[in-house]
């Protein structure tokens, strides 16, 4: 298949910080306005990118100070979530928002998925998910429907619900439906039903997170990791996660989709500012100055790069997008 790379700008180090999208690339995706991405022409899923793979190869750089910060934004074993992902999927493949044939296809030349997932279009999966180098690109096509097509009452102020609905990346890119477009998804179904209070959580957490491919919040579900990190967002809450577990969880799954960002965001905390990344506040890493394509590249990459902290094994590594 044919993929349309995205734009990259370089750091000084040579390490891209339009970065890393670590799962699904979008033929015909632009950057428009503050770094909305539309599609304008029928997308396409990647599932062989290894990027996440690639961006910890070098953890084994004989820079301990290194190292330890791989060790723990990306460990080895994992991040163990509480969320599960229940019924969640099945719920998507019986509306239609999955067609089960087109997923399947996806990764046929992969063996299909791995083996905790095999059963996943077919009954509830009440295992929490173990979030891995391996399988987190697969949580990324997991989730998007899921943000993308469950109902909640604040979605009508979402910035994507208006006449470019169908034109967005994580709309026009979702062609793993019924429908050809992705938008006819949008906030149609109660797939995880949330009380007024969850709701208004997620919202709020929404509004308050973003991610380092553009300048646009977790509500502001332009592309594919933002839908599959609303619908992590909803599934949490919907089983009782508080604020601060909410938080806690965005932070690990944004880490192993943008791995390049939050590697160097780990070493920025621990260099400049002295704290290790398990004491970082997810709530402080996921906002503006730290989690935006702007911030982080003003924050977070230039200070890494006049400190010389990233090793020269590791430049570039990940970067393909």
């Amino acid at each position: 298949m044919t993929i349309e790379q995205n734009p990259i700008k370089s750091s000084p180090l040579g390490v891209p910080i339009a970065i890393v999208i670590a799962g699904v690339l979008i033929v015909g995706a632009m950057y428009f306005g503050g770094g909305t991405r539309t599609s304008t022409t029928t997308p396409l899923l990647n599932p062989n990118d290894n990027r996440l793979q690639d961006a910890t190869a070098a953890a084994a750089t004989n820079n301990p100070f290194f190292d330890e910060v791989v060790k723990k934004v990306l460990p080895e074993q994992g991040f163990q979530s509480t969320i599960t992902l229940g019924d969640s999927v099945l719920k998507l493949v019986e509306n239609g928002v999955i067609d089960r044939a087109k997923f399947e296809a996806v990764y046929k030349d992969r063996g299909g998925l791995p083996a905790e997932l095999r059963t996943v279009l077919d009954q509830p999966l009440d295992q929490p998910v173990l979030l891995t180098r391996e399988n987190a690109n697969y949580y990324v096509n997991l989730l998007w429907p899921l943000g993308l097509a469950n109902a909640m009452s604040t979605n009508r102020d979402s910035p994507i619900a208006g006449k470019s609905l169908f034109n967005f990346a994580s709309t026009g890119g979702w062609n793993l439906g019924k429908e050809e477009n992705g938008g006819a998804y949008f906030n149609k179904f109660p797939i995880v039903p949330l009380t007024p209070e969850q709701e208004a959580l997620v919202t709020k957490i929404a509004q308050n997170t973003y991610r380092p491919c553009c300048n646009n919040s977790t509500f502001f579900q332009d592309c594919n990791h933002g839908s599959a990190l609303l619908g992590l967002l909803q599934l949490g809450a919907s089983q009782g996660l508080a604020e601060d577990e909410l938080y806690r969880e965005a932070l690990a799954f944004n880490a192993f989709w943008f791995p390049t960002n939050y590697l160097q965001t780990a070493l920025y905390f621990k260099a400049v500012k002295n704290i290790d990344w398990e004491n970082v506040d997810p709530k402080l890493a996921l906002g503006k100055d730290y989690s935006t394509i702007s911030g982080w590249s003003g924050t977070v990459a230039k200070e890494v790069a006049s400190r010389g902290l990233v090793p020269q094994a590791q430049g570039g590594a990940g970067c393909r997008a």
